[in-house]
């Protein structure tokens, strides 16, 4: 394991996480730290040359579509279903 966490660095991550962690489970977030920063060290390994740099594993485009409203003025058919309706709005009971 050639990455070795500090313990300086557990209570700062603990402190950033708000956990409150225990001698036990500190030693073992170290290890788990470690084991992924060497993980992530063979992968600094790979040759990557030629292989194209690229932010999802599936082409994402956005699909832009025209803006065109299609609902037009239905003021009065839904006006029509009111029980009451003054200067084409409609009205109902104050509340306070």
């Amino acid at each position: 394991m050639a990455n070795i966490i500090s313990d300086e660095t557990i209570e700062y991550v603990g402190i950033l996480a708000k956990l409150e962690l225990s001698d036990a489970e500190k030693e073992q977030a170290k290890a788990d730290m470690g084991r992924m920063l060497d993980y992530i060290d063979k992968l600094g390994e790979l040759d990557t040359d030629g292989v194209e740099p690229m932010s999802h594993v599936f082409s994402v485009e956005n699909v832009f579509r025209e803006d065109v409203v299609t609902n037009g003025d239905d003021r009065e058919r839904l006006l029509s279903n009111a029980p009451q309706e003054k200067d084409g709005m409609f009205v109902v009971p104050p509340t306070f």
